[in-house]
């Protein structure tokens, strides 16, 4: 296994604040975010529309992007479903990849040495 993960988080756009501020304070160095169209599998309908769209409509969201020690992973994921979580449509998906490496170009440093 790994000891790095990148963990990709898809979720609406107001969400951004405080999630980087939990971020923070469990020890996250790092972060990628960028503004993304998408849907998941209610093909954009929103929740106060009665019928599921025909054609997939795509609704503004934000990407935000970390890489951390594979071990931390449990911890973050938690934290991440906890800032949320509201219980409707759109509340997002965490995906979590294994990382062979990672290289910090001006020092060459690798690994967890390059976080």
């Amino acid at each position: 296994m790994s000891e790095l993960s990148k963990i990709e988080i898809i979720t609406g756009m107001s969400k951004l604040t405080n999630l980087k501020e939990a971020l923070t304070k469990v020890g996250v160095r790092g972060i990628t975010v960028m503004q993304v169209l998408g849907c998941g599998v209610e093909k954009g309908t929103q929740e106060y529309e009665v019928d599921e769209h025909e054609v997939m409509e795509l609704l503004p969201k934000q990407q935000i992007n970390i890489v951390v020690e594979t071990a931390k992973v449990k911890e973050i994921i938690e934290l991440v479903k906890e800032e949320l979580y509201t219980g409707h449509i759109g509340d997002g998906k965490i995906f979590v990849y294994g990382i062979d490496n990672v290289v910090r170009v001006r020092t060459g440093d690798e690994g967890i040495d390059a976080l």
